[in-house]
């Protein structure tokens, strides 16, 4: 059962999810994230350019209001987003994806791509609709999330696992075969992707 959050320890385990130059950001956004009374729930862990970053599976923390985020400068805004697409919340997790999905920023990708292995179709209908350059050899989307998948091929697999494991559980019966589903072909992009970087 999870318990209370320890503040600073909260604060630490947001702040993990984040490269390290981006530590003053994250700190400025953190000061606007209301405080939650659960802990974030486990986190997992993937490689950014050379550097380990562990962003929490779940985050409880109510949205902070509208005037805290227009204090917010841009990057510190995607950070913003970027630790809300880990909301408990699939209506909170789609509305701030669609807002970072096609930046493109190394340390936004997870974030992105750990969700490409969740449950919620229309989450997976938007990172499809707002990555539009994955289907075209040679983008900058292509190689920026071809890079990623390279560098974390176990975290790919496993975000690969889950897809099967969600379409099996809640839409066989509306996509009679895995190749129809969605996160599919999705899933295939990406992989197309990394099979561009490694030549």
């Amino acid at each position: 059962m999870q318990t209370p959050e320890e503040p600073s320890n909260a604060t630490h385990v947001l702040a993990a999810a984040f490269p390290s130059r981006l530590a003053d950001d994250v700190r400025d956004v953190l000061a606007v994230v209301p405080t939650a009374e659960l802990s974030p729930a486990r986190s997992f862990t993937v490689e950014v350019r050379g550097e380990e970053v562990a962003i929490p599976s779940r985050i409880y923390n109510e949205e902070p209001g509208a005037d805290p985020q227009r204090s917010l400068t841009p990057t510190q805004q995607v950070i913003l987003h970027c630790l809300y697409t880990r909301h408990s919340d699939g209506r909170v997790r789609q509305r701030h994806l669609e807002r970072i999905v096609a930046c493109d920023e190394p340390w936004v990708v997870p974030f992105v791509m750990q969700l490409a292995g969740e449950y919620v179709l229309e989450i997976l209908e938007a990172i499809a609709g707002g990555l539009p350059g994955l289907s075209i050899p040679g983008s900058a989307a292509r190689r920026l999330y071809g890079e990623f998948i390279v560098r974390n091929p176990a975290f790919f697999a496993l975000t690969e696992q889950r897809a099967v494991s969600y379409w099996s559980c809640y839409y066989r019966w509306r996509y009679g075969e895995f190749g129809m589903y969605p996160g599919s072909a999705l899933l295939e992009a990406f992989r197309a992707a990394a099979r561009e970087q490694v030549g």
